[in-house]
């Protein structure tokens, strides 16, 4: 007989609603719930999670052609922007050329769209945030005189909220595109991609990065600031999709129903899909910044 009835009716409902999926001890449903009501846990730490659709990557063609031919694209029924920065973050072993689709749709719906400058997305993300993509988003800053947007595919989404929650007088919002924030669990084909590229690092940066560096395990100023939420200042979005066959999508949301957005899609293609398009233009829209002082 339970002795508690409450909690296991919401362990059970969480489990109807396959929050709680290859979930089993009490500690992981805790570790899930909050997941979901956006209260701070532990980072999740380097898991595989090998039931993810991975194949259903190959159809991201469909999305961007999709884009083309969706109204939102050529700025009908977007919002018009009020000419302020967004820098566009790439994904995991991407550069910025994957987000030139967005940046010129950003340009036609009336923003300033800038590049990371970040080169390939396969370096510690210390040194790129602080080497690469602070003097980017200064030079956004100081150009159009107002607080920025961020927006970050994948990888490229959890150095944004990194950057947000280090520095919340420079940044608007930030909108992110399947980005798990929550932690690394991820395919193991994406496991091992993630293992050659920390491999490399520690070669080519020696001491300069600590040990464990490009883990859940590292101890640096870029994990830590993932176990903090983002100021009430920054605007906060989370697109995602269930489909997604790199990600778990669970850990890709804020748990936040007001900010998380879910759309049909993989995970490839969330930087084509025409109906994350239409959020990402209704997210600035509602949280145009004001010109500094």
């Amino acid at each position: 007989m339970c002795l508690q009835p409450a909690r296991c009716g919401k362990i059970l409902h969480l489990r109807r609603t396959g929050v709680c999926e290859n979930v089993h001890t009490v500690e992981q449903l805790r570790t899930q719930r909050g997941l979901l009501n956006g209260s701070r846990q532990p980072l999740v730490k380097d898991k595989a999670a090998s039931h993810l659709p991975i194949w259903q990557e190959t159809l991201f063609g469909i999305e961007l052609l999709l884009l083309h031919a969706a109204p939102i694209y050529y700025g009908f029924g977007a919002p018009h922007g009020d000419d302020s920065a967004v820098v566009l973050i790439p994904g995991f072993l991407l550069t910025d050329l994957y987000l030139v689709e967005m940046y010129g749709w950003l340009q036609r719906i009336g923003y300033q769209p800038y590049v990371s400058g970040i080169g390939l997305n396969a370096e510690c993300p210390n040194l790129l945030i602080r080497r690469r993509l602070t003097e980017t988003i200064e030079r956004a800053r100081r150009q159009t005189g107002r607080k920025i947007h961020l927006i970050g595919h994948s990888l490229g989404g959890v150095l944004a909220r990194s950057v947000a929650g280090d520095r919340p007088e420079d940044i608007a919002s930030v909108i992110t595109l399947g980005a798990p924030f929550r932690g690394t669990v991820v395919h193991p084909t994406i496991l091992q991609a993630v293992e050659v590229v920390r491999q490399q690092i520690r070669q080519n940066q020696g001491h300069s990065v600590l040990p464990d560096c490009y883990s859940g395990r590292c101890t640096c100023a870029f994990v830590d600031s993932l176990r903090r939420d983002l100021p009430a200042t920054v605007a906060e979005t989370a697109i995602y999709t269930r489909n997604d066959g790199l990600v778990d999508w669970r850990y890709c949301i804020t748990g936040n129903p007001d900010v998380d957005f879910g759309v049909s899609g993989t995970h490839v293609g969330l930087a084509f899909n025409p109906t994350a398009y239409s959020i990402i233009a209704k997210r600035l829209a509602a949280t145009h910044s004001l010109p500094s002082a």
